[in-house]
This record gives C-alpha cells, structure tokens and sequence, in this order.
C-alpha cells in the first residue's frame, strides 16, 4: 500500500467528528488510520481538537470549529499532503473543501452519516434542500467513499456520483464469545441489549416500547438518555461504556437489536456479531447489507419484536462466523486502493 513512486504517503484526512466523541465515524477513522501507519503511510488529522469550538446546538457532546478560513489552510498546508480525504460535511470539512478547490489539489470524500435526515430530525430544514447541499459538497471531489451496496443505489438516486465502496472492520482481540453469566448486570434473562449513542435519530424508542420478554439494556449516553431513561424505568441503562467494559458488555446479551433507521452501516451490529450475539433489524440499509442472505445469525423485519423474538433462535457460531467477513486490515487497505484509484483516474 504505497504510493506510484513507492515512497511512504503522507495522508491528511479533515474530519469535524474526533474525539472526545464516541461513535462509528470516529471508530472507523481511528481504526483504519492504525492499519495504515503500519504500512508506512502518514496520516496527519485535521479536527476540532487543533482549534476553538463551540457545543453543537442540541448536541453538545460534539464539538464545531471556530477555526477561520486562513488557520484551515495552514494546518492542512503544513501537513504537505500527497492525498487529501475530507471526512465530514461540517465546518472543517467546508473550508478543506474551499482550499482543495482553490489550490487545484484532489480529494476524495466520505459519507458516514445520513446528514439531511439527522439535521432534519432536529430543524425545519426541507431534505431536498440539505440533498442539493450534499451533492455540492461530494460530487466536487474524485470520488465519496460509502459503506454499502445499497447506500451506494440510494445516493446515486439522489445525484450523487463517483461512489466507491468502503466497508468497515471489527477488531476480533476485542469482541468476540465470553463466559456468560446467569444474571449479568443482575438482570433477568433473555436479555435484549442495543448498544448506541442515546439520541434522537437512533430511534430507540422503536426498541424501549417493545413488549419483549426478560431484560432491555441500553449501553451508550447522549442527549436523550434522561428523558429516555425517565419514561422507560424497567430498562436498565449502563451509560456509556469503553474497551473491555463495552466487549463483556456485549457478550453477555442474548439478542442485540439495532433499530436505527437511518444509520449507514452499523459498526455495534458487528461487534455483537463478533460476541456471538444474533442481531435483530429493520430490512434497512446497513442491516440488510450485513445480515441479508444470512438468517441463520440475526433476523430482519419491519415488525422489530417479531425479529428479535426470531432472533433468540438463531446460532451463535453463525453470527462469530459472519464478522470474520469483516477486518480493520481490509477496511484499511480499501480506502487507501479508493484513494490511489481516484488520482489515477485522474491522471490517466
């Protein structure tokens, strides 16, 4: 994974999602920035963290830059880039746009989340509007990496072009089968758990209001977890959990439903996976990408209870076998082949 002249490549990727946040675009960015620098390629991050922000108005767990037109162009310009990857569609992802167009420098971009519908969720903004907005932003680069086949036919419908694939990976050091207690969290069995930030555009009440017997577990935090939380008592919330905390954590479910609609790939749908967990879903991109063609490891349907119900009865050697389809090292190795092939059509 080198460059045309096979020197080490210096890769700067702007992204608005970085830490302190928690979610699948940082996830994925920082696991497959760690699959590259092992194959030599430098990858410099341009984030909120370099410059002043502010809390996001109704999120504020994520951070929005400050940073002026100017002070973007320097941090990018000293990076000295052979490739740039703009991640996001937000303030830094804006003005890297601006200065890759303005400095005839290629770029490829990334859809991570279904902008319009999240910003939607939350404002009276029209969705055929934010659509125009993300066809500016995306088809001005050599190509917009998506995680699956069927997010790649929906944007193409929308008019978004040059879409190249990238899927995601699960680190199986981490999650994978454990010894699974009796009553964990002290809870009664079956336990149905979902593992996500706790706010608006996950649908999580599609999830609380099942009628489902045993225990329902919500892992993660965010900004409706009090009111969530308040309105569903019999569900037991951990809050937000990291590492070898949030792996036992997922081992111990007996069904992991995922009722997001809107998300576009699911990386807690393969790490459950990888725990042994079967997986319950809406037929819906991500879900249906994933589990569709394998029945025998989660259940998909519009009736989320039906699927869950369904679920408990599928194998959890098949679900183990499903996630080894998915690794950080081919996920690496598919952005960067994204890359490089962008600039080479380019250059042809």
């Amino acid at each position: 994974m080198t460059n045309k002249s096979d020197a080490p490549s210096r890769l700067t990727i702007i992204s608005d999602a970085w830490h302190p946040q928690v979610n699948g675009v940082v996830r994925s960015i920082e696991n497959t920035n760690t699959e590259l620098e092992k194959r030599g390629i430098a990858v410099s991050m341009i984030t909120p963290q370099l410059f002043r922000s502010m809390p996001m108005p109704t999120y504020p767990e994520i951070r929005l830059a400050l940073a002026s037109y100017r002070r973007v162009s320097a941090a990018i310009s000293a990076t000295r880039p052979d490739y740039v990857h703009i991640a996001t569609e937000g303030p830094l992802g804006l003005k890297a746009r601006r200065w890759c167009l303005k400095n005839g420098i290629q770029f490829t971009t990334s859809y991570h989340t279904r902008f319009p519908e999240y910003v939607s969720a939350r404002f009276p903004v029209p969705i055929g509007l934010l659509y125009r907005f993300m066809r500016w932003f995306h088809n001005s680069g050599n190509g917009c990496m998506v995680a699956t086949d069927s997010l790649a036919r929906e944007l193409e419908a929308r008019g978004l072009k040059n879409l190249m694939r990238w899927s995601r990976g699960i680190d199986h050091t981490l999650f994978h089968p454990r010894s699974r207690e009796e009553q964990p969290f002290g809870l009664e069995r079956p336990i149905f758990m979902t593992v996500s930030r706790v706010a608006v555009e996950k649908n999580l009440p599609a999830f609380l209001d099942l009628d489902l017997p045993g225990t329902k577990v919500v892992v993660g935090d965010g900004p409706a977890r009090e009111a969530l939380q308040n309105a569903h008592p019999a569900v037991h919330f951990t809050g937000m959990l990291h590492g070898e905390a949030l792996a036992k954590a997922y081992a111990q479910a007996d069904v992991f439903v995922f009722p997001s609609r809107t998300d576009t790939f699911g990386n807690t749908i393969i790490e459950a996976l990888a725990s042994g967990v079967p997986v319950a879903a809406y037929p819906v991109t991500g879900p249906l990408d994933i589990l569709g063609g394998h029945a025998d490891a989660g259940a998909l349907d519009d009736d989320l209870a039906a699927a869950a119900l369904r679920a408990m009865d599928c194998s959890r050697e098949a679900a183990i076998a499903l996630s080894h389809h998915y690794s950080w090292q081919a996920s690496a190795a598919q952005f960067y082949d994204n890359i490089r092939s962008a600039h080479r059509d380019l250059d042809a």
